[in-house]
């Protein structure tokens, strides 16, 4: 009889113990649910900042989506490396073309990687402008892909952006 309440003791804790460790186990996963989520969430909103930036061009909000260390490979030339250089180039742009302007610009996200405060993601990128008032637009559709970094609010910026 003793034997028997002592194997139900037992039997009863080790029930306990991997009852709690599943819990932990799912809340652990849920956590990582959420994380992801809200990970998704913020990229998006830097993705809706880019559509309008470059839809306005708006050389400021334009460089405010870059982390301080960014690299753009989409200008003409070597890479566009840091923030400041960053503001610069779009303000060389703009002095060398003040008619340019966005009629278009639809990027489609088709994958993204989230892993330790950074996130990959590629897609296509449509995109139509005129580069003075007398030209004709000009379309274009590109591959691309586009590194992200977490900032320490939770907001992402872009850390490298390189197109094909």
């Amino acid at each position: 009889m003793k034997r028997a309440s002592i194997l139900v003791a037992v039997a009863f804790l080790a029930g306990v113990g991997i009852g709690g460790f599943v819990q932990s186990a799912r809340t652990a996963t849920l956590g990582q649910k959420d994380t992801r989520a809200a990970d998704l969430a913020a990229i998006e909103k830097l993705h809706r900042a880019d559509v309008k930036a470059t839809l306005t061009q708006d050389q400021s909000f334009l460089t405010a989506l870059w982390s301080e260390d960014a690299i753009n490979l989409g200008f003409p030339g070597p890479p566009v490396v840091g923030i400041k250089a960053m503001g610069e180039a779009y303000a060389k742009m703009k002095a060398a073309y003040p008619e340019f302007r966005v009629l278009k610009y639809e990027p489609v996200i088709t994958e993204v990687q989230i892993a330790d405060g950074w996130a990959l993601e590629v897609g296509t990128f449509a995109a139509t402008y005129k580069m003075s008032a007398k030209d004709e637009p000009v379309s274009v559709n590109d591959k691309g892909m586009r590194l992200l970094k977490r900032q320490s609010d939770g907001a992402w910026k872009f850390a490298l952006v390189g197109m094909k």
